[in-house]
């Protein structure tokens, strides 16, 4: 490789890493615990919950519905969704015309119809899932992210093509511990840096493919609902009161996707779906397919099938990408694994900074 080659891509890893290296450990940092999040939250809330009548018969979705609608008075049902663990339906229901995200939500025992607790994430966890998905600021926040992430994929990118060159004529692996404290670290920094190269553009990769989110599903929506929302758009919208069974909807979209599990119901008129359909979220049942969601589209009026709209690659890249990005989806083992190779990019980073100070210190 040229020396002015050599230069452009020593340039361009310095840079890029610079500039994103605070964000990028404040991301590893948060996502730290965010890994075991899920073990966290069941160590903070321990908030121990039966059904009412376990070995009773559940009521139906439209009788839960009902109850939900009685305990708000002039709210419409948004969205239906689905404790795994524990006979619990929660429902979301909504002022009509209400600005966006004010919602009342409640959870309700299915075996009996009585409220039942929120499965909440725990304060401390909540805020550090925040933090690492858009820093408080929304959208804007996951787009500077995202950017951040771009950063850290080419730094990856440019640190692994300038390897070969400045380690040519060492062997691999190899750690000069005899040498000065900054020749050590470099050391330090290109054996974990290129050990651990293929996993951070795994985690940075699906790090932007999480925060382009909100993107990602309004194209969804606009291509998927576009033939249906345009054949009903001079159609006025139907009243609760006279959709039809949204028992009867789920059963039929089960007869569309047989073999699959009932993940949630989003009611017309919100945003995965359009004025005039049950959208019915179903998902598959192995590690791998659960996170893999296809809905079917049941006329409200008149309860028949409208469509099937199976997820385009850029929405099943999402939502492989949300999973993929903390491990989970192989068990403790692989968590532990992601949460030894976040500590060695932590060690990176801070290594890569120690390195720039040190050198601008000598010059």
């Amino acid at each position: 490789m040229r020396p002015g080659t050599i230069r452009a891509w020593s340039w361009t890893h310095r840079w890029s890493s610079l500039v994103s290296t605070l964000f990028l450990l404040m991301l590893c940092l948060t996502g730290l615990p965010l890994i075991f999040s899920h073990e966290l939250n069941e160590v903070l809330l321990d908030e121990p919950w039966s059904a009412a009548a376990p070995d009773g018969p559940p009521l139906s979705l439209d009788a839960v519905l009902a109850t939900a609608l009685d305990r708000a008075p002039g709210e419409v049902p948004a969205f239906m969704s689905f404790d795994e663990d524990r006979p619990v339906v929660n429902v979301t229901s909504r002022v009509p015309d209400a600005p966006a995200g004010q919602y009342t939500f409640q959870p309700i025992d299915r075996t009996s119809g009585d409220p039942a607790p929120p499965v909440a994430g725990h304060p401390l966890v909540e805020f550090l899932l925040q933090l690492h998905t858009d820093l408080f600021l929304g959208l804007g926040g996951m787009l500077f992210l995202g950017l951040m992430g771009l950063m850290l994929v080419v730094a990856v990118v440019s640190g692994v093509v300038l390897y070969a060159p400045f380690m040519r004529r060492l062997p691999f692996g190899t750690l000069r511990i005899e040498k000065a404290p900054r020749t050590r670290w470099l050391d330090w920094h290109n054996l974990l840096g290129i050990v651990t190269a293929a996993w951070v553009l795994v985690v940075g990769l699906t790090g932007v493919v999480n925060t382009l989110s909100v993107p990602i599903l309004a194209l969804w929506k606009a291509e998927a609902l576009a033939g249906l929302t345009a054949a009903t758009a001079d159609a006025a919208p139907v009243p609760v009161a006279e959709r039809a069974s949204l028992d009867a909807a789920v059963a039929r979209a089960r007869q569309a996707l047989p073999g699959m599990q009932l993940q949630f119901v989003a009611f017309p008129g919100t945003e995965y779906t359009t004025d005039h359909h049950y959208a019915v979220f179903f998902h598959g049942d192995t590690p791998l397919t659960t996170h893999l969601i296809t809905p079917a589209l049941i006329d409200v009026r008149t309860g028949d099938l409208a469509a099937v709209a199976p997820a385009p690659w850029y929405v099943k890249t999402l939502t492989l990408s949300q999973p993929l990005h903390f491990g989970d989806y192989g068990g403790m083992g692989l968590k532990i694994v992601w949460a030894l190779l976040d500590l060695a990019l932590i060690v990176i980073l801070l290594s890569g900074l120690y390195l720039w100070l040190a050198k601008r210190g000598r010059r």
